[in-house]
């Protein structure tokens, strides 16, 4: 809670302590993400919107293969999609997933390349 007569804001509540539901919800995230693909498909996606043909193409899986990392990722809620006449375009919901994928690709970058740890 703020200091303000019982409401809270955004802020508040993203720093408070983690209780078990936020904590399985994380771990089920992280989860979804241990597979190299999806990590790529997710990744591709912080970039913009694509359908399942660009994202076959640029992670060089195979088109029924991703369709089904797409389709699991969508179940966590980690992707959207919508339609676009027969194609169906997917999107990242928020800015946390976007941020969370790009830090943990330049955290690995600097694993793999040895490139001194940063702020």
């Amino acid at each position: 809670m703020s200091g303000r007569e019982g409401t809270s804001t955004a802020s508040d509540v993203h720093e408070r302590t983690p209780g078990a539901r936020e904590l399985t919800a994380a771990a089920g995230v992280f989860a979804l993400l241990a597979d190299p693909t999806r990590l790529h498909l997710v990744w591709l996606l912080t970039r913009g919107e694509a359908d399942v043909t660009a994202l076959a193409e640029a992670c060089g899986a195979a088109r029924p293969a991703v369709s089904q990392h797409l389709a699991k990722l969508r179940l966590g809620g980690l992707v959207q999609h919508r339609k676009d006449g027969r194609r169906v375009v997917y999107t990242l919901p928020d800015g946390h997933m976007r941020r969370l994928v790009v830090e943990a690709i330049n955290h690995a970058d600097h694993q793999v390349t040895g490139e001194p740890w940063h702020d």
